[in-house]
């Protein structure tokens, strides 16, 4: 774990351990993506057959280490914005069952040097508008919906 914490368990290790637990699904909606360790762990999870599905920002997902090439390699369905305004959400969710968010965007600059907050919940209330957050988002970032000039 590369995280500036004492190692045994950190923050990294504790994210990546409610990711990893996902079995059925995982629901990602990020601002920004370029943890090679989260990357790597997401594709493993599609691997292992979870259904993976990832929202994120247009102006971001193309800069240099942003690991949205990378999922949509490995076959992981990605949507994206389209307006010039910030997809600025933080959060995943795991088996419809369980709710990561807080500040924290998905860098290795934010677990390694920010001063960020994660919030671990199994309250099914807060999932469930958390879902419905992404389900509209998902919808709303069809492809068939753009418009091009």
């Amino acid at each position: 774990c590369p995280c500036p914490l004492p190692h045994g368990e950190c923050s990294l290790s504790r994210l990546l351990r409610h990711l990893l637990s996902a079995r059925r699904s995982l629901d990602v909606c990020l601002f920004a993506f370029s943890s090679s360790q989260l990357g790597r762990a997401v594709r493993l999870l599609h691997r292992r057959g979870v259904r993976v599905r990832v929202l994120t920002d247009v102006q971001y997902m193309g800069l240099q280490g942003s690991q949205i090439g990378l999922l949509r390699h490995a076959g992981i369905q990605v949507r994206h914005d389209q307006e010039s305004g910030y997809m600025h959400h933080k959060f995943a969710i795991v088996d419809r069952r369980l709710l990561i968010t807080g500040s924290l965007n998905w860098t290795t600059q934010a677990i390694q040097s920010n001063r960020e907050n994660v919030l671990v919940i199994e309250d099914a209330e807060y999932v469930k508008a958390f879902l419905d957050e992404f389900e509209r988002i998902w919808e709303e970032y069809n492809p068939i919906n753009y418009t091009f000039f």
